[in-house]
């Protein structure tokens, strides 16, 4: 079950375009962090790679993959969560 921490919580309206934050979390597999990259990109037109960090956790079972976007509206932004809530890969989005 992906766990899905986004624009459903209360939290102050944006104004768009502006700085996005996004951490995915999923099993530290040899292909995770480009499988983030790919499904991000999907939505986010023009993000290279490099834009993008990796964080191993303690034990080594799961990886996180963080990036910081300029979204155009919220629109991109659900549509963003959604698939990534609909990925069994991702264990957790935020």
């Amino acid at each position: 079950m992906t766990q899905i921490i986004d624009s459903e919580s209360p939290t102050p309206d944006l104004i768009f375009p502006c700085e996005y934050p996004v951490k995915v979390i999923g099993r530290d597999e040899d292909d995770f962090f480009q499988f983030v990259v790919e499904l991000v990109s999907r939505h986010i037109p023009g993000l290279s790679a490099d834009r993008f960090s990796t964080h191993h956790s303690s034990g080594g079972k799961y990886m996180t993959v963080s990036v910081t976007f300029i979204a155009d509206n919220r629109l991109q932004v659900d549509a963003l969560y959604k698939e990534l809530g609909e990925h069994p890969r991702v264990r957790v989005a935020f």
